[in-house]
């Protein structure tokens, strides 16, 4: 199924941990500047300001443009892993998915991000239960999340 055909095929669940699902559209990149530096997030360290590269966040983050979309996650069943409602997940459907890593999968026609694991997917919050793939009418892996995007103004 392309991203396009899968959103125009989803449906909002109540149980879904995937509030949205959107087409990566951006056909040119803005290039911000990337310091030589790194910015220490403890005590303050003298500031270098000497630019390295320019970076883009389509070179960042997206590897292969017409495989991937976004996704915004709506709940908690993620935080451990540093994943929180309101963040925009970069999906990949070009790779395959290996136990361990994040995905986004469709069971029973809800979408839902977790850690995949043996026949189970498994939230990143010990307040969920891991969702077995034996107790589900449909499984299918749609992709590998490769990074996260968030908003904090």
């Amino acid at each position: 199924m392309s991203p396009i055909d899968l959103i125009r095929s989803y449906k909002r669940k109540q149980h879904s941990n995937v509030e949205e699902i959107f087409v990566r559209v951006s056909n040119k990149s803005a290039d911000i500047p990337l310091f030589n530096h790194k910015v220490s997030a403890g005590f303050p360290s003298p500031a270098a300001d000497h630019v390295e590269v320019r970076l883009s966040a389509d070179q960042y983050l997206v590897k292969n443009p017409t495989a991937t979309y976004f996704v915004r996650v709506k709940g908690d069943s993620m935080i451990n892993a540093g994943i929180f409602n309101g963040d925009v997940l970069v999906v990949d459907r070009s790779l395959d998915p290996s136990i361990g890593q994040i995905i986004l999968a469709e069971i029973d026609g809800e979408f839902t991000v977790k850690y995949l694991g043996q026949n189970q997917l498994v939230p990143a919050n010990p307040l969920y239960q891991s969702m077995r793939f034996d107790d589900a009418d449909t499984v299918a892996l749609i992709g590998v999340v490769t990074g996260s995007m968030r908003k904090f103004l």
